[in-house]
């Protein structure tokens, strides 16, 4: 069996969920990598076949996806060149984390897909939704990359074709300690935004990892790192607390580890705001904005001791054979 792997590359966890899913795959099938997208921090320690501009959201400075420079790096032309470029038909089986690149080429095609995305988890009817409806963003979920059969992961398990996160193994293999600092990814906060309000804190070691900025520096007690995977756990892994943007993975490391988590979910993107709902489910704090007016609300998570339970058990494999003798041909 051949399987085409499609990876959406804005951002990082789908990349991360894939370094564990694609060896699960190469148990089973022949195995070939595409990946579309333009902001991604980490490489995938395997051969990626097929590399496409894809849809990706810009980050911004203050908070949210800058939906201009977004609009403005793509464009459709581009897009339909990419989807007729991609030769599905070579392949068995198409397996899709959120990638539209592969997802709309199945799509013209009359060819079925497998979606195995975070956003399937998010969006299906049975998990949690915030009290504002985005409209806009429902759509851009609903329609990104479409696909003939879905699988999700989420937070919990609230379906059964929804599972709990792939944590990866050198999470996995990580001894958890408390070192003191707490550790900060919100890549949609420039770092004059972030040095603004957490040295409003100076009794805290707040260790920051920047889309931002390339050379590590240091500033009364913010300490501004440049993404690297690696450092990014270790100082999760020793951190007192974690205060992040309400993506997927990280947020999920972080409850796997133990550790106090604070989310700020980015505007603009309604994924963010699907998976803050289901975390203060959980009993993860949410604020809506690091600003000001939001201090109070850090001051009394830092005070705070309670650490939210889960329970994800390493099934990736189990998942992917599961998926693979229902829809093997």
């Amino acid at each position: 069996m051949k399987i085409l792997y499609a990876v959406q590359g804005t951002g990082n966890g789908h990349l991360t969920r894939a370094i564990d899913i694609i060896p699960c795959l190469r148990k089973y099938a022949e195995v070939d990598v595409l990946v579309s997208g333009i902001q991604a921090d980490i490489t995938l320690p395997f051969e990626v076949k097929y590399r496409y501009h894809g849809l990706s959201f810009i980050f911004g400075k203050s908070g949210g996806v800058d939906l201009w420079r977004t609009f403005m790096s793509s464009t459709v032309r581009k897009f339909v060149k990419e989807v007729n470029a991609v030769p599905i038909e070579e392949y068995d089986l198409v397996i899709n984390d959120f990638e539209p690149i592969s997802a709309w080429a199945c799509y013209f095609k009359e060819l079925s897909s497998i979606g195995l995305s975070h956003q399937i988890g998010a969006f299906d009817q049975a998990s949690p939704k915030p009290e504002e409806t985005d409209m806009l963003g429902k759509f851009i979920i609903k329609n990104y990359a479409p696909t003939t059969h879905s699988y999700g992961f989420h937070f919990k398990s609230y379906a059964k074709h929804i599972f709990t996160p792939v944590i990866r193994q050198s999470v996995r293999q990580l001894d958890p300690q408390d070192l003191g600092h707490y550790t900060v990814y919100l890549p949609s906060y420039d770092d004059a935004h972030l040095l603004k309000h957490l040295s409003r804190f100076p009794d805290v070691k707040w260790e920051v990892f920047s889309k931002h900025n390339r050379r590590p520096f240091k500033m009364k007690n913010v300490s501004i790192n440049p993404i690297d995977s690696e450092a990014f756990v270790q100082s999760m892994a020793n951190a007192s607390g974690i205060l992040c943007g309400a993506g997927f993975e990280t947020p999920a490391e972080a409850l796997y580890l133990k550790k106090k988590l604070l989310v700020i979910p980015m505007k603009n993107q309604y994924e963010q705001h699907l998976n803050a709902a289901s975390l203060e489910e959980l009993g993860v704090p949410v604020i809506k904005s690091l600003k000001k007016k939001s201090e109070l609300e850090i001051e009394s998570w830092l005070n705070a001791k309670s650490i939210v339970s889960v329970d994800y058990p390493d099934c990736t494999e189990q998942i992917i054979e599961q998926i693979l003798e229902k829809h093997k041909k």
